[in-house]
Order: C-alpha cells, then structure tokens, then sequence
C-alpha cells in the first residue's frame, strides 16, 4: 500500500479482523497499537497510517481506564493530539499507570506534550505558535526515529504550546526555530514522542517516523493482512451464526457488497440478500448488483422494485432533509417486507433466520461512540430501522475496517472491480443530488448526465484519482442558453469532483480543461433540457460533498 496515495493500493492493503479484538502477539497473533484519542481531528488517520504500515490499530477515548486500555494487551500505544493545553484546569492528562505500564508508548503534538509533562519535562507558552509546513532540524547523533532520514525536512506543526525541557532520561533529536525539543526519545524505554503530525501528507517523512517507532522501539511486525481478515472473518461468523440463517440487505456499495461476500463465503446457501430497488440508483447500478455481485458470489439475492413507491412519496418534496426521512421510512418498510418474507420462507423448512449482516466501517463505530461485539437491532437502527416484533442479531464484518481495506478484502475475494472501486453514493440516491422536487423526468435527467460524466472519467483513467464526482441538477434554476440556432431555456447541472481520503474532509479534484470540455459538450449535446455545465471548486469544509 501506498500510505500517501489518496486511494492506497489494494493488493498490499494491512486489513483488520472482525468485531473482537486481535491478540497483541503474545500469542502468535498479530500485534496491537492501541491509539488514545484526546480530541484530535487526526486520530483516525493515525490509526489509518499505522494500518498501512500492517499493523493492526484501534481507537480508544482519552478517558478509557488505563486496565481497560492494557486489557487489550496492546503491543504499542500512540497519544493523539487535541485541542486542550497540557496546563489547563480540566485538560486532559495521561495515568501515570499508563506511563509505568513497560508498554512503549509514542506521543504526538498533544500527546507528546502530555507524556512530558507526566514524566518530568516542562510544557509552557512561550508566545511563539507554530501552524502549517515548519522547518524541522534533527540534532545530536543518528537517533531511531530519524535514521537515515534528512538532517533538515518539512513537518506540519499546530501548537501553541511548547516543550522546552525533555523529560529526565529523553534524548532530544529535533528542532525548530521556534521549538526547542521537537521530538524527543528514550529507546531503551521504549518511550519517544514528536510535536508535529506524522500522520498528515504535508509532513514530508512522516510515515517513515512513524514505522522507525512502530518497529524499531516497540517491536511491532508488519504482518496484518488481507489474507489475515478473511480467514479470521469467516471463523467468527460460522462461530457466531452458527447453523441459523442471516439476511443482508445489499445497497450495491462497496461496504455491503462486501460484507455479504464475507458473509456468504462462511455459511453459503444460508444467507439470503435483499436489494431494494428505489428508483434513485444511477445508471447501471441496478442491474450490475442484480448480474456482477450474484455472479461473483453465488449468493440467493431477493430483488424488490419499488421505484413507483418511492417516486409516489417523494411527489412534491423538495426539502432536503425531508427527502432523506420519506426515503429512510419507504426503505424501512420495504426493507421490513422482504425480510419477512425470507423468515416465513425459511420458517418453511424448518430454519431460523436470527441474524442481519451490516456494512458497519470502523469510522461509524468510532464516531458513534461504539464498541465490539453483536448489539441488538431495534427501530432505531442504521438500516434505517426494523420494527420491534423483528429483531436480529447483526453481524458486521467490517467494524473495524477502514474503506480502502474494505475494498481490498473485496477484491481478495473476487468481487468485480466495478463494485470494489464503485465510488461512494449517498443511501438516498439521486434524490439528494437534485435541489428541488423530484420525479421521473428529472431522474432520467439526472441519470443520463451523471452516466456522461462517469463515462468519460473513466476514459480518462481518473476514477482512482476522484474520490467521488456528485453531478447535481439545479431543477428549480433555468438558465438561457443557444442551440441549433435557438434560445433555449434549460436547467444547469454542476459537476462536484472532490478528492478525500474519508470524507471527514476533501478538496476538489483538478480535473483536466479537456476532459471538463468533453464532459461538458456531451452532456449539453445529448441530455435533452440541460445547457449548461458548471464546475463546483469548493473545499470542504466549508462546503460540503453532496449539495442537499
């Protein structure tokens, strides 16, 4: 993998085991780096960075007791950065159990300054702040985080305060103009820390830092696999569902697709999809779950047409917020149907189906505050919900999973590239990516534009290279345009490139002039009532990816 690709290469992707924990190599087992989250926007990518680097990575709440912590027999631990000041009333700090644990343990920006603190080290505010691309200095000889690397490099730096005593025992072995000790390291301890972000791209050798802590101080071996997630997958789940049947319902995303591939691989015949067709889908998209994924996999796939139900409750809806609530109860109680009829079809013969398979990412877990393990599905669900007479337990394969090792799971199981590489789209659809009401005419609108601009990013091998590219219809907007000799009174559409790594934050994508220009002529050639294509160039934040 490459950890500074926007979208890392599959094939040598680290990848994460199902909902438990993975052993700390005690055991013969991979090993663990538990990353203790004090607030910082970076965690994730933290942990993200340690995975490209196979080993296996967790996040934690800088408030998880320290037992909790070392229960999980963590070969490492990284402290994150946050917003606090070390000397604040109520900041948060570091257990001095944690410190004492013999565990090695790497500090970064708050982290760091928090691990000098508790170990003897003076953090202070000396009024020189230091934000963005920062001129770092290595000193004193050949040390282990910096070996081999330049005497002088590039870091990314948000501080306002400073360290500027190490603690008792460190070795100092970088600087800044304005940062005396920089990072600091006592190896035989097995304790180093930086002020900068290793994890962020602007760091120049950021990643190399962080594998001379993971493997060279703590000892970590970089053998996470994706070989290692399949295997350690399916025996959870044939030991989890046990000779009971599951239901999955399949989006056509990436993240279901692979969680019922998983799914399949471990009970086979005994798990029954269910692909709700709404009529929001893109181009294509319907008939590729309904061939490519049942191809693939063999699995029982249930297929349900409601397209006429839900363009129906959506008539005259043109908030968005609205749309999202009308969808999410159609697809509930479409959803509910369905899966009813696969209990009573399996009641039949004489079989249970007790389980529902989810695509839950590691992200959602965190963001969401939770934790491992099957949980109970009520109403209140992120399917959307079920009614409380129909409850499963899930199964979510994928929990501790990032998207990129999604896909690389994805495609070590077999699944058509068209579905791993399938850019991420919205539960709601197209429905979302039209700013007013939505019916049938502005869907086929919509649809053939989007297919346009699908097309020839793909001609133009770009699809990598784009997170994801919205084309969004301004329906309720008419713009005056000329063709074939006449004024035309069309609607605009705006295409929305953006380039991300997990969509907490994007930047949008310079596409090439040419490929615009072949975008734009086709579209306004071929796509009855559009004449005219914009460009949205907008960050997020502050904008945001999707429009509605």
């Amino acid at each position: 993998m490459n950890p500074r690709s926007e979208e890392p290469t599959a094939g040598a992707a680290p990848v994460s085991g199902a909902g438990s924990t993975p052993g700390a190599g005690a055991d013969g087992g991979p090993d663990t780096v538990v990353v203790v989250d004090f607030g910082a926007q970076y965690a994730q990518l933290i942990a993200r960075r340690i995975r490209e680097a196979r080993v296996y990575s967790e996040i934690v709440p800088h408030d998880t007791p320290v037992e909790e912590i070392l229960a999980r027999r963590p070969t490492a631990i990284v402290l994150s950065g946050g917003p606090a000041s070390v000397y604040a009333e109520g900041a948060p700090g570091i257990d001095d159990a944690l410190v004492d644990s013999g565990v090695p343990t790497f500090g970064i920006c708050y982290g760091f300054q928090a691990m000098a603190q508790a170990l003897g080290g003076v953090v202070e505010r000396t009024g020189s702040a230091e934000y963005g691309g920062t001129p770092l200095d290595l000193v004193g000889g050949d040390s282990t985080l910096f070996h081999g690397l330049p005497r002088h490099q590039s870091v990314w730096m948000s501080h306002g305060d400073t360290v500027t005593a190490a603690p008792p025992g460190f070795d100092v072995v970088a600087r800044t103009a304005q940062t005396p000790v920089a990072a600091f390291e006592d190896p035989s301890r097995g304790l180093a820390g930086v002020q900068f972000h290793p994890e962020v791209l602007h760091t120049e050798h950021g990643q190399a830092v962080l594998e001379h802590f993971l493997y060279e101080i703590a000892g970590c071996r970089p053998q996470w696999t994706t070989a290692n997630v399949i295997d350690e997958q399916v025996a959870a789940i044939r030991a989890q569902v046990g000779d009971k049947r599951a239901v999955c319902g399949l989006s056509g995303g990436v993240d279901s697709a692979v969680a019922a591939a998983l799914v399949q691989q471990a009970i086979g015949e005994r798990l029954t999809c269910v692909f709700v067709d709404h009529g929001l889908l893109r181009a294509g998209e319907a008939e590729q779950v309904e061939r490519d994924f049942v191809e693939a996999t063999g699995v029982a796939l249930k297929v349900v047409d409601a397209a006429d139900r839900f363009l129906e409750a959506l008539a005259g809806v043109d908030d968005p917020e609205e749309k999202r609530r009308v969808i999410g109860r159609e697809f509930i109680r479409v959803f509910e149907a369905a899966a009813r009829e696969v209990v009573a079809d399996a009641g039949a013969h004489g079989e249970d189906v007790e389980f529902l398979v989810q695509g839950t990412l590691y992200p959602d877990v965190v963001e969401s505050g939770g934790g491992t393990g099957a949980a109970n599905i009520k109403s209140h669900h992120n399917v959307g919900g079920l009614p409380d007479d129909l409850a499963f337990d899930l199964v979510e394969p994928l929990r501790t999973l990032f998207k990129d090792e999604v896909r690389a799971v994805g495609l070590e199981l077999g699944l058509p590239e068209a579905i791993v590489w399938r850019q991420p789209f919205p539960g709601p659809g197209l429905a979302i990516r039209i700013v007013g009401a939505v019916d049938r005419e502005r869907l086929e609108l919509l649809r053939a534009a989007d297919a346009i601009a699908r097309d020839e990013l793909t001609a133009a091998g770009l699809d990598r290279e784009i997170w994801q590219c919205p084309v969004v219809l301004l329906a309720e907007v008419r713009s005056v345009g000329v063709q074939g000799d006449e004024r035309t009174y069309g609607h605009p559409v705006v295409l929305r490139p953006v380039s991300s790594e997990d969509a907490m934050t994007a930047d949008w994508t310079r596409i090439p002039y040419e490929v615009l220009a072949r975008i734009s002529t086709r579209i306004t050639n071929e796509v009855p009532s559009v004449n005219r294509v914009t460009l949205d160039v907008t960050s997020k934040p502050p904008g945001t990816i999707e429009w509605e």
